[in-house]
């Protein structure tokens, strides 16, 4: 079992930054796969990054460059640094963790059985 709590999320203006945080409470947490999906009003839930339990991370194209995923182990937490943020940003952003993902599924929103309640990113232009 892994509980997921975001923060971090805010109101910031085109090329502001935020760093947001998901914290997981639960055993082994450093053997999860945690991801970071997002969801703007009217539209589908979206992958942004993912990092493995062995701390490989991929991005999808439109995080690339500008956003970083890292985790810390001992503070049970992963971290998604934002930055060059621009309106098309502005999303409700999940975190998501599970033990069995695999490689080619870790962009697949279905294969992940923990998420936290989110975390509200606005940008505004």
């Amino acid at each position: 079992q892994l509980q997921l709590v975001e923060s971090g999320g805010g109101l910031v203006q085109s090329g502001g930054s935020l760093r947001l945080s998901c914290v997981a409470s639960g055993q082994s947490f450093s053997r999860y796969t945690v991801a970071w999906f997002r969801q703007a009003p009217g539209k589908e839930r979206e992958f942004v990054s993912v990092i493995r339990y062995n701390r490989n991370t991929a991005y999808a194209d439109s995080a690339t460059g500008r956003f970083t995923i890292s985790r810390d182990n001992t503070k049970n937490t992963v971290y998604l640094q934002m930055t060059s943020l621009k309106p098309e940003d502005t999303a409700l952003y999940f975190c998501a963790g599970d033990a069995q993902v695999i490689q080619s599924q870790l962009r697949n929103p279905s294969q992940y059985d923990y998420w936290g309640q989110g975390t509200q990113v606005t940008v505004s232009s």
